[in-house]
């Protein structure tokens, strides 16, 4: 494996780790701040704000500094994401998702423009790469889990994954470093450049009903479990630890047999899956049945994103791949804003499974749109040796012309 290929890999087990052990801690972090259904809620509104204020930002700067500034959100990450560990009332925890938004928003655009350099480069990764992050959050949600049960604290387990994190940072500013983004200021002002065409339009709002099905049931299962099935932390620890995991093997899975295939049926199919466990997990009577449809749900939801993210790193320039990126994840992650806000406030009024019953709604909603929405551009292949040594402009041309190419279907 090459050093570019284990650099993404491991920024996105970094990330997983993160949100793998928020989803199992959850329900402590909510009562330790004292807060409701709706507070909780409101509170986890602001990631959604805060990434928003930062991805378009870290787009332009990952395309200025490269491997540089992935780092940094890595560090920042790991940083901001102990301080919700610490709220113990609303308004501090209110702060803090702030602060965690803004620096999970940074990175995430960091790390998949990390991943479509690296697949335009070496072929697909960004499936794999999503597995990772998948694989992770499984391992970390099952660990936060075990310890919570055990009676740690809720400071001492993200203290553990703050630790994680910046050691991870720098092993991938390490590894990294062997094949760089392109930087500099051509590559800043090419991706000043990039527009908000109708087709990244498309792709950030099919992004973004991905990312709010996955967050739902990343966020809320745990929640699920101990309030409405009346189950104790270790057992509420399964469900998005079953969700991370079914996510990891569909990714694996779709890694493996459907690179290549057509991004409208993979998103398509993907979605309705997702809506059919969504239903299943939403109305189980006992955890077990609750567990199968998360299950059923991660599998689905697993390949919409990656898709979508290959799909916009694929047809954009070589230097403005962060910023195509940091386009589509900004009006993707419009997602977390309306998500968590309008399952909390639904869940206050006619309970939680009302409430996920609506997220199955949008998964729905993502695969007819899915279904009409113009047709995406496929994975670029490697690049052989002959274009390897092409010009900067060359490659940005080509892969620039095929995107503009996308054009709505004849209604």
């Amino acid at each position: 494996m090459s050093g570019g290929r284990a650099a993404v890999l491991a920024a996105f087990v970094s990330f997983g780790a993160f949100w793998g052990a928020w989803g199992a801690a959850l329900p402590e972090v909510r009562q330790q701040a004292r807060v409701d259904d709706g507070g909780l809620g409101l509170a986890v509104l602001m990631v959604g704000f805060g990434a928003l204020c930062s991805m378009r930002a870290m787009g332009l700067a990952v395309d200025r500094f490269g491997d540089r500034a992935v780092m940094c959100g890595l560090i920042a990450m790991a940083a901001a994401g102990f301080l919700p560990a610490m709220a113990h009332c609303a308004a501090s925890l209110t702060g803090a998702l702030f602060l965690t938004g803004a620096a999970s928003g940074a990175m995430d655009v960091s790390i998949n423009a990390l991943a479509v350099h690296e697949e335009a480069r070496t072929g697909s990764i960004m499936n794999a790469a999503h597995a990772c992050f998948s694989g992770a959050a499984f391992l970390s949600a099952s660990g936060a889990g075990a310890l919570l049960g055990l009676g740690a604290s809720v400071p001492a387990v993200f203290a553990v994954i703050a630790i994680l994190g910046v050691v991870i940072a720098f092993l991938v500013r390490l590894l990294a470093r062997r094949t760089p983004l392109p930087t500099g200021r051509p590559a800043a002002e090419s991706a000043a450049k990039a527009s908000w065409s109708r087709s990244l339009m498309v792709l950030g709002g099919l992004c973004a009903l991905a990312y709010l099905v996955e967050n739902a049931w990343q966020s809320w299962s745990a929640v699920l479990v101990r309030t409405v099935l009346g189950r104790g932390p270790v057992l509420a620890a399964v469900g998005p630890a079953m969700f991370a995991a079914a996510a990891a093997a569909g990714r694996l899975f779709g890694h493996r047999f459907l690179a290549g295939r057509p991004p409208r049926g993979v998103l398509v199919g993907g979605a309705t899956v997702a809506a059919a466990g969504t239903v299943l997990a939403a109305l189980a009577p006992v955890a077990a049945l609750n567990f199968v449809g998360v299950v059923i749900a991660g599998l689905g939801t697993s390949v919409c994103a990656p898709t979508i993210l290959s799909a916009a790193g694929s047809g954009a320039g070589r230097q403005a791949r962060a910023s195509a990126i940091s386009v589509v994840t900004t009006l993707g992650y419009s997602g977390f804003v309306v998500g968590p806000a309008a399952v909390g406030a639904v869940a206050s009024v006619a309970g939680l499974r009302w409430a996920l019953l609506g997220v199955g709604g949008v998964a729905a909603a993502l695969a007819v749109w899915a279904r009409s929405a113009p047709e995406l551009p496929g994975i670029a292949p490697p690049l052989g040796p002959e274009s390897r040594s092409a010009p900067p402009s060359s490659a940005a041309d080509g892969d620039a012309e095929r995107f503009a190419s996308i054009s709505p279907p004849d209604r």
